[in-house]
């Protein structure tokens, strides 16, 4: 019997090594897999390389696992904001190195990894720091660069629902780069809020198929000091 299902996030998170290269969805803190994120940090794991759109926020989620020391390379396409000063201080120190890729080229990149994509030629880059030393091409009068897919050992993502296969579903924006990094790298864990039923999930509302996930982790929602729901 196929069942995905991990009791906690840590024991879903407990073969990551030193070096591995992990995909993080979110989105800011959008669909940011807080608990994964906690659990990566108890692993001890250290020297990652980290695939984001971000570069953390404030003190905790990806912006912990930075503060720790625990990261020696970043791609991302938005490493600076207001409150990302614990990679601000870093890179500054000369800490943490990071791979700048326009968001386009960065959803693209992980796309490929998953598709079976060797390459693929872009125009976003072309003329600027970000294409020096890549391969360009003229195509049809106008100047591409050559990307690269991006590939990871482990991706960290949330998502709404899943049942005991890995099928997922998400809520609205928390989708981010969910699924294309589920994708991309060899094993996938994905959170969740809710276990399915087998069988229970319409097959046209399946977003990420479970061939793509290889753990699920039931996270119970986070009450917030007004009385709802803190729902990312």
């Amino acid at each position: 019997m196929i069942n995905k299902i991990v009791a906690t996030p840590s024991a879903a998170l407990a073969d990551i090594r030193d070096g591995a290269t992990v995909m993080i969805g979110g989105f800011g803190t959008a669909g940011q897999p807080n608990e994964l994120i906690d659990a990566l940090i108890e692993t001890g794991a250290k020297d990652l390389v980290i695939v984001n759109n971000n570069a953390g926020n404030g003190d905790t989620g990806l912006a912990a696992l930075l503060a720790n020391k625990r990261v020696r390379r970043i791609i991302c396409s938005f490493p600076r904001q207001a409150d990302s000063h614990h990679f601000d201080a870093l890179y500054r120190a000369g800490e943490i190195e990071l791979e700048l890729v326009p968001q386009g080229n960065l959803a693209e990149r992980i796309r490929a990894a998953g598709a079976g994509i060797g390459g693929f030629f872009t125009p976003t880059g072309y003329g600027t720091e970000l294409a020096k030393g890549k391969e360009t091409r003229e195509i049809n009068g106008k100047m591409y660069v050559l990307e690269s897919p991006i590939h990871a050992d482990f991706a960290l993502i949330k998502a709404e629902k899943g049942d005991r296969w890995g099928n997922l579903t998400y809520r609205m924006t928390a989708r981010n780069f969910g699924p294309i990094m589920a994708m991309a790298a060899k094993t996938t864990i994905a959170t969740v809020h809710e276990i399915a039923e087998l069988g229970s999930i319409d097959p046209e509302t399946v977003v990420t198929p479970g061939l793509f996930v290889q753990r699920v982790v039931k996270i119970d929602r986070v009450a917030t000091s007004a009385g709802g729901f803190k729902r990312a």
